[in-house]
């Protein structure tokens, strides 16, 4: 397993589980939670989820898949931006930590920025950082200036990742965001990596794909997992389709398929606005 070094000196891995959308029917619960074993079981022991996700449910459905492995797991959660404040990132935390059943968390993102000003945030995280509630901080959707406001911040060069909306079809971030997070050596971490399976349905990726002996999930990831400084977090709730993602494990593309993906979704001429789901 290819791994990314965190600013801390700690490394995760480069593949990860995301969990959006997941728990939030009864139906599905058991198998997204095998799901999630099997990906710890397989070394993708990254997981991100976020108080928003099914208001709750998502992290309720993480702490009960990784019950008694807590210690093999690197935990991702997020703040709302609503909840954001000095008081409200400690309170909101709190009610993560309960929902997944852990007294700390590996790490903690500010979900987006909204009305609470970062100093205050960053003040909040840095506070549970000191109380042992987080082990690192970090930020998601924000874009290069917003990125370079947080980091002059005091704290603020602490921030362990940038987690964006980065994959073959949403490549903007590579204008200025990725090249100056890779500057400063802090991670992207690329959400909808498939881009909610739109890619897997993508006919000139599918045919790349059978060109290489790959299907489109794992040229997507496989691509993905050839950037400098970049985690993946795929949501995947079935165990079969996981067992699909873990494939792009085994393909490294070389310079000539990396050109071959450039030409069917070429990388931005332009600066462009941040790209959210």
């Amino acid at each position: 397993m290819k791994t990314i070094l965190l600013p801390s000196g700690e490394r995760v891995p480069a593949l990860g589980q995301g969990t959006w959308n997941m728990g939030d029917q009864h139906a599905t619960r058991a198998e997204e939670i095998a799901a999630l074993r099997m990906g710890i079981d397989h070394g993708l022991t990254l997981i991100d989820t976020a108080e928003m996700y099914g208001s709750g449910r998502s992290e309720e459905l993480v702490g009960e898949a990784i019950a008694g492995r807590r210690e093999a797991v690197f935990l991702v959660s997020k703040v709302l931006p609503q909840n954001a404040t000095r008081l409200g990132t400690i309170a909101a935390c709190e009610k993560s930590l309960e929902r997944l059943k852990t007294d700390r968390l590996d790490l903690y993102l500010l979900h987006w920025r909204g009305s609470a000003p970062f100093a205050e945030t960053l003040e909040a995280l840095s506070r549970l950082q000191a109380d042992g509630k987080i082990r690192h901080h970090g930020v998601s959707n924000l874009d290069f200036d917003e990125m370079r406001e947080w980091h002059s911040l005091k704290d603020g060069t602490g921030v362990a990742t940038n987690q964006v909306l980065y994959n073959l079809s949403r490549r903007g971030v590579e204008w200025d965001l990725a090249p100056w997070l890779r500057e400063k050596r802090i991670p992207l971490m690329a959400y909808s990596p498939l881009e909610q399976a739109r890619l897997v349905n993508h006919k000139g990726l599918a045919a790349f794909g059978h060109k290489h002996g790959m299907s489109p999930a794992q040229a997507a990831l496989a691509w993905l997992l050839a950037q400098e400084n970049v985690i993946a977090i795929p949501k995947c709730g079935n165990r079969e389709r996981l067992e699909d993602n873990l494939g792009a494990l085994s393909h490294k593309l070389d310079t000539v398929q990396l050109a071959e993906l450039d030409a069917l979704f070429p990388p931005p001429k332009h600066a462009q606005p941040l790209e959210m789901l």
